[in-house]
Formats: C-alpha cells, sequence, structure tokens
C-alpha cells in the first residue's frame, strides 16, 4: 500500500500554470522529498496530492486506483503541516485520537490507536498534559500523532520543521528518520532547505518553475547533477561556477591555469566550469588551478570557509578543515580535484 503515480499532472489558477505537465512513480514504502526554491510548486504538488487542490489537467493515481477526482477523505491519506493546528484545550490523547473519535471509532479501539502511537513517538509521559506545556517539537509529534492513527497509505509532510528552532529540527529530522523506519510507510515530504532533503530522502524531487528538474537519490543529485540549477541547489555550501575555455581536451580559466577535459568527445561545448567547495586544496601562488586573494575567513569548528577573490574572476568559497588556519589577505592557489569537476554547456546542461 501506498504506491503514488503522477501522470501529466497540471494546475492552473486562472490563466497561471503553477504545475506544468509533471510525470512521478512514488513506490510503496518510499521516503519522498520535493525539493526547490519558494514558488516551485512544491505545496501545491503535495495539495494536488492530498486532494486539497483540483487537479486541472492529468491524473493522480494510489495504488494503481484513480482518485483524481476524489476529496480528501477518500484517499486514504494523512497530512501533517506546519501549523501544528492543535486544540489548546485538549489533552495529548485527546488531540491525537480527536479524528477517529469523530468518524465514530470505539473508544477502546481509540485508546489503543492512540497509546500505539504515543509509543512509537515517545508520548508516553506527555498524553494528559496541554499543548501548551509541551516544547515545539512535542507539539509537532503531536500533530504526527493525530496523522499515525489513521493508518494512512502515505504520509504527507509540508514543511513540518520549518517553525522549529535549529536545534530542534536537528532532532526532529532524526524522529521523522525513525518513524519512517518503524512505520515502512510511504512519505512525501515537503522542504525549502536541501539539507532535510539530503539526509531524510530516499528519493528528491527537485523542482523548479512547476516543473521536476531531476530525480534522484541524494547521492546522485550531489554527484552527478543534470543541469547547473541542481548543482548549485544540490550541496551546501552550493557549488561554484566560473567561464572555462577548451582546446582539444585541455580546459583553461580566463587569466589562469588549466587541465585536463574528460569529455572532449561530446558534441556540447562547454561554457562553464562548477568545483564544490569541499573539492578543492590550497597551494602555493601561480600553483594548481587559479590564485586569489582569501578576503574573508569563517571559522565554524570543524571547517572553515574562505571566501577567496579570484584574479580577474569571481569571488569563490572554499572549504577546509577547521584544524587549517589561513589568515584573511593571504595570497593563496587553488587545485581542483579533476575527478570531481563538473562542466555545463551554453544551455546549463551538464556535459558527461
Amino acid at each position: 500500500m501506498g504506491a503514488i503515480q503522477l501522470n501529466k499532472v497540471e494546475k492552473w489558477f486562472g490563466d497561471l500554470q503553477v504545475i506544468k505537465g509533471i510525470d512521478l512513480d512514488i513506490r510503496e514504502g518510499e521516503f519522498v522529498i520535493f525539493v526547490g526554491p519558494s514558488g516551485c510548486g512544491k505545496s501545491t504538488l503535495l495539495r494536488l496530492i492530498s486532494g486539497l487542490e483540483e487537479t486541472s489537467r492529468g491524473t493522480i493515481e494510489i495504488d494503481s486506483k484513480d482518485v483524481t477526482a476524489l476529496p480528501p477523505s477518500g484517499r486514504g491519506l494523512s497530512m501533517v503541516f506546519q501549523s501544528y493546528a492543535l486544540y489548546p484545550h485538549m489533552s495529548v490523547r485527546e488531540n491525537v485520537g480527536f479524528g477517529l473519535k469523530t468518524a465514530g471509532v470505539p473508544k477502546a479501539e481509540i485508546d489503543n490507536k492512540v497509546n500505539a502511537a504515543a509509543e512509537v513517538l515517545k508520548l508516553d509521559d506527555y498524553l494528559d498534559r496541554r499543548p501548551k506545556a509541551l516544547s515545539g517539537g512535542q507539539r509537532q509529534r503531536v500533530a504526527i500523532g493525530r496523522a499515525i492513527v489513521r493508518e494512512p497509505s502515505a504520509f504527507l509532510f509540508d514543511e513540518p520543521l520549518s517553525n522549529l528552532d535549529a536545534a530542534l529540527r536537528v532532532e526532529m529530522r532524526f524522529e521523522v528518520a525513525r518513524l519512517h523506519k518503524s512505520l515502512g510507510t510511504t512519505m512525501i515530504y515537503v522542504t525549502h532547505d536541501q539539507v532535510e532533503a539530503m539526509t531524510l530522502a530516499d528519493k528528491i524531487v527537485v523542482l523548479q518553475a512547476g516543473r521536476i528538474e531531476q530525480v534522484g537519490s541524494p547521492r546522485e543529485l550531489y554527484e552527478r547533477p543534470d543541469n547547473l540549477f541542481v548543482a548549485q541547489f544540490i550541496g551546501s555550501p552550493k557549488m561554484n561556477v566560473m567561464p572555462c575555455s577548451i582546446e582539444g581536451d585541455q580546459f583553461s580559466l580566463q587569466g589562469h591555469g588549466g587541465g585536463h577535459y574528460p569529455h572532449a568527445g561530446s558534441s556540447q561545448q562547454p561554457v562553464k566550469l562548477g568545483i564544490r567547495p569541499e573539492h578543492m586544496t590550497i597551494v602555493g601562488e601561480g600553483e594548481g588551478h587559479c590564485s586569489g586573494t582569501v578576503e574573508v575567513a569563517e571559522y565554524l569548528g570543524a571547517d572553515t570557509f574562505l571566501y577567496v577573490a579570484l584574479d580577474g574572476l569571481e569571488t569563490i568559497l572554499v572549504r577546509i578543515s577547521g584544524a587549517d588556519t589561513i589568515e584573511e589577505g593571504a595570497r593563496i592557489g587553488l587545485k581542483f580535484d579533476e575527478t570531481r569537476m563538473h562542466f555545463f554547456d551554453a544551455e546549463d546542461r551538464a556535459i558527461r
């Protein structure tokens, strides 16, 4: 249970098309994350799957059944929102079981399901408290518990951690990952935070302007992005990009050195080179692939981020060990890991 298929799904608001012909297969038990910048359509797509928004064109199937015209209550899904939306005058027990009570489920069955959900979410000691006596993370677990007791075929999460502070987000990421492992139920999760996507997902769907840019595992998207948008969206800090030129099987950077170009037989002509901050090492000035001046050094403990103004090019970001000390104003050279470079053509497509 929980396989979901989208076939040429579109969503129009009047003359404005926000979802542009999406095809997507989600397998039973997968943890799939929709990620992308604000306004890309990820929350709208989730609401189409849930039935909270009407599909303009195309079909949505759940377990091979066309549910496009069904209301949310007929789709067998549970949704967890950014807002906890808990009833302040009810206890945790009452909040978790409220949906079952309104559906006429017998009290004994409600108690069994609430207790089982509380055990999974470690809410046993809080069942008689009211929401005001809980932390933000505990309140979000109550909201998740309310979804669990319905025993849905899939869970839908709409940016559930965005209201939490940084420490609680890390804690709740672990809780959500543990929940998926224990339940084995299909989960679709929307976030603008690519760190959440990388740490939680079996499969990431990268969206931009209502279209899917790429679908793949976190490792696939990080190591083999299809285009410049995905390359810079996935990975933190984002990939550095600089103009390059090619002559035979050699690439060069404007005013700097170069190296071996691995795609000499491709018909695509590269115009940009991408290299992630962690895939460069510091060498002496005039050595390596390029040289520049350290403008800012951000010490973060385990890592230090260097903002390096390249001669004749833009400032790029370099990630080094926090144990290394580089002074601001220092002149350095940078050597790229040539096995981890990315090249893009004039249309921002990756060259492989």
